[in-house]
């Protein structure tokens, strides 16, 4: 696990994600217990509270030392633990292999980061790509046992996926119906557009997290001259001379891009985020993911 683990994240970053957990307000719930508590009284182990005993209910929870003290009936309440169920979704796209280091490579440190939080929380952790058919589920990884498996996961995954971001959104939600968290970590960069594909998350009644991945050069691009650009995802080709107007416009048009995915999101409740892949990922974790409620 250590090698890999340095080639995704280093052991101090681990030491600094080792205090957080994950946070939702949709939980999952399963057969398994989490580390979390509830506010629902349940029948776990941890002593809540008692009340009056009422004809119908389990016998083994009354507390028979004091019905003698009393001579009354009253019931044993617990503190009752749920899961949470955290999913990355992974873009693994051409476009997303661009950049140093890599889109690509800065979202699987990103759901590298986030999954190692759940797992040493005890919480239920799947990664997928958007290229996954909607039949192929990912393995469900839980406990600190299965940090390594996490970073081997990643390790393997490769870019180059055609699946369109919203056909790969929508295999995802055919694939996943439990409640929880579902962080997105694109480009977002499909010419079909993310509004549908947004749309899909926000049906799963789940806390749906954007993380636009776009790199230095996206943002301020330092092209000069004549070019002959080629789309890396469908081909199509580009002859452009590249002058101040033109970048000025380029600009333009990347914030209004990005200022409409970011209004879309705040409007029905998903949290954006822009992330540029030279910030650390352990940074956008800690201090930006932190304000925005994900972790604490």
């Amino acid at each position: 696990m250590t090698t890999v683990s340095q080639t995704l994240l280093s052991p101090q970053v681990l030491a600094q994600l080792e205090r957080l957990e994950l946070v939702t307000r949709k939980i999952f719930r399963g057969r398994l217990k989490g580390e979390r508590r509830s506010k629902r009284k349940g029948q776990s182990v941890e002593f809540a509270d008692f009340r009056n005993y009422v004809h119908g209910d389990d016998l083994r929870f009354v507390d028979w030392n004091m019905y003698a003290r009393l001579d009354r009936l009253f019931l044993k309440l617990f503190l009752e633990e749920e899961d949470l169920h955290f999913y990355a979704l992974i873009d693994a796209s051409p476009s997303m292999d661009y950049g140093d280091p890599t889109k690509f490579m800065y979202a699987k440190q990103l759901a590298a980061a986030l999954g190692f939080v759940g797992l040493i929380r005890a919480d239920r952790v799947r990664i997928e790509t958007l290229g996954q058919p909607a039949s192929l589920r990912s393995p469900i990884l839980r406990g600190r046992s299965s940090v390594w498996r996490l970073f081997d996961y990643l390790e393997a995954i490769q870019c180059g996926e055609t699946t369109s971001l919203v056909q790969g959104v929508k295999n995802f939600c055919l694939r996943n119906t439990g409640k929880g968290i579902v962080v997105l970590i694109s480009d977002l960069m499909d010419k079909k557009g993310y509004h549908d594909a947004f749309r899909y998350l926000l049906a799963q009644q789940m806390d749906v997290y954007i993380v636009q991945v776009l790199s230095q050069e996206e943002l301020e691009p330092g092209l000069v001259g004549d070019l002959r650009l080629i789309d890396c995802e469908d081909s199509d080709v580009a002859e452009i001379t590249i002058s101040a107007p033109l970048l000025k416009r380029y600009k333009e048009t990347l914030n209004s891009f990005v200022g409409g995915v970011k209004e879309f999101c705040s409007r029905r409740g998903m949290t954006y985020l822009l992330a540029q892949n030279k910030l650390p990922p352990d940074q956008l974790v800690l201090s930006y993911l932190r304000e925005r409620g994900l972790v604490r």
